[in-house]
């Protein structure tokens, strides 16, 4: 069987303008969900993480780096998104340009990476209910057993995501609100305790990583290279880059919304690029203020806004902060959560994960079927496996996609260069060329271990399709039809 064949992009189209899901998304929504899925971890942990263990006040840098790779796949979405208006995103966009085995790759990805990522999320989550809340650490937060909080999180979450998209839309925009105006709080609050001293050295000096780290815990590149292992310097800046695009993974979540937006060829481009705007300036201004408080040495890795500002003398502050980032990692888990039910729903629609998965509910008009099967498979490891475990992987299942659909650009203006495209990308093939080079150089920043159980995902992936997906695929079917009618002709 043809392991690349194509799903034409007139049959996409058709089934978005048949679809049995609800367009009632503006613009406004559309970039509310984008603000919602894209602030959350990574303003209220890893910039103080990443901080101090590898990058030093430089970390400022490594977002620019990381939101300026996010910008070029952004682009890349954007054109994407406005001619072919789909669910799936990233998924459909392969099936009709690079074939099938490369969709369900995509497809397979986005999984991990929404899934892990509301996993992950949702145990941040537990963690700081409870050290607001003082509430025991045997239920709640990384120190139990089974993670109570995070489990319960999810189950709420999953209510609503199945209840229908214009109430998650409106739970989400709610949340926004509270967390953006949280994070220009910190920026402004934070700029009385500024101390210069702190900034100096921008660029930490570059020095051996511990003893007795492996080279399993080595950057991709460094081992290759054959290089020591080290932290800080420009390597630092690089490997903090790769480990804080997490913090941007999340807004492709909007062209997985196409065929629940109103306009989608003018709204989705709109979204996408003005979310992801208003998230980047707010990272660097809050890594910034953060870097420019505490000597980075000294940052507190489990809250580092909170404890800034308690150590600061202003523990309101840090009350406010915990508050925001319980509504901001709120928000990443419910449009995780819609997201994950319109990608599943794509991929059973066109056969290769069970047809019963795409059903939708005749009231609520959402794919509750799959986004109910997978919210369990999230509150079994929020409950169960570490964050530490979970969080590299939805890096690399992020720039694995963003460097798919940058390839999907040029190869779809190449077979259709008729297609109405509202939105172009300027510079095509060489901006998307550059974007697939600059996803996979981050890529090799990430450690060996998390690569290989990036392989591991592949290989269960790969076997699952070739023993279900590709007998079953909507194709394979067109294929035994012309088959037969091949013979009836003879």
């Amino acid at each position: 069987m043809n392991l690349l064949r194509k799903m034409p992009v007139d049959d996409v189209l058709d089934r978005s303008r048949q679809n049995t899901l609800k367009r009632t998304l503006s613009a406004t929504s559309l970039a509310g969900f984008g603000v919602g899925v894209i602030i959350g971890t990574g303003i209220f942990t890893l910039v103080g993480v990443e901080a101090k263990q590898h990058a030093g006040p430089a970390v400022v840098v490594s977002f620019v780096i990381a939101g300026a790779v996010a910008a070029l796949a952004a682009l890349c979405y954007a054109e994407l998104a406005s001619a072919v208006p789909t669910a799936g995103s990233a998924y459909t966009y392969a099936f009709a340009t690079l074939g099938e085995l490369f969709a369900w790759i995509i497809g397979w990805d986005l999984l991990l990476e929404f899934a892990l990522g509301a996993a992950v999320v949702s145990r941040s989550w537990s963690g700081y209910v409870a050290n607001l809340l003082d509430l025991p650490p045997e239920w709640f937060g990384e120190q139990a057993t089974v993670n109570i909080g995070a489990i319960f999180i999810i189950a709420v979450l999953t209510v609503v995501a199945v209840t229908g998209i214009r109430g998650s839309s409106r739970v989400t925009n709610a949340l926004v609100v509270i967390k953006v105006s949280v994070c220009v709080l910190i920026v402004v609050a934070g700029l009385f305790f500024v101390r210069g001293a702190n900034l100096d050295p921008f660029v930490p000096p570059a020095e051996p990583a511990e003893s007795g780290a492996s080279i399993v815990d080595q950057p991709l590149i460094q081992a290759v290279a054959g290089l020591e292992q080290s932290v800080f310097g420009i390597g630092g800046v690089l490997t903090a880059a790769a480990v804080v695009f997490f913090a941007y993974t999340g807004f492709e979540a909007l062209a997985n919304l196409g065929e629940e937006t109103k306009n989608p060829k003018r709204d989705l481009p709109r979204g996408l690029l003005g979310s992801l705007a208003v998230c980047t300036v707010l990272y660097v201004a809050v890594s910034f203020v953060l870097n420019a408080m505490v000597d980075y040495r000294e940052i507190d890795e489990g809250a580092p806004i909170s404890a800034a500002f308690q150590s600061a003398g202003a523990p309101w502050v840090g009350v406010l902060v915990g508050l925001g980032a319980i509504s901001g990692l709120t928000s990443v888990m419910m449009v995780e959560l819609v997201t994950l039910g319109r990608i599943g729903f794509a991929m059973g629609r066109d056969g290769l994960l069970p047809r019963r998965l795409s059903e939708v509910h005749p009231r609520w008009g959402t794919p509750h079927r799959v986004t109910i099967a997978i919210s369990v498979l999230i509150m079994v490891l929020a409950g169960f496996v570490p964050i530490t475990e979970l969080a590299d992987m939805v890096s690399i299942g992020a720039l694995s996609g963003f460097l798919i659909v940058a390839l999907a650009v040029p190869l779809l203006r190449r077979k259709r260069p008729e297609l109405e495209r509202p939105f172009r990308v300027p510079l095509s093939p060489w901006l998307p060329i550059v974007t697939a080079l600059a996803c996979l150089y981050l890529m090799s920043n990430l450690d060996v271990f998390t690569w290989l159980r990036f392989a591991a995902w592949l290989v269960l992936g790969l076997a699952i399709y070739l023993f279900y997906g590709r007998r079953h695929s909507v194709l394979a079917g067109r294929g035994k039809d012309k088959g037969e009618a091949g013979k009836t002709a003879d």
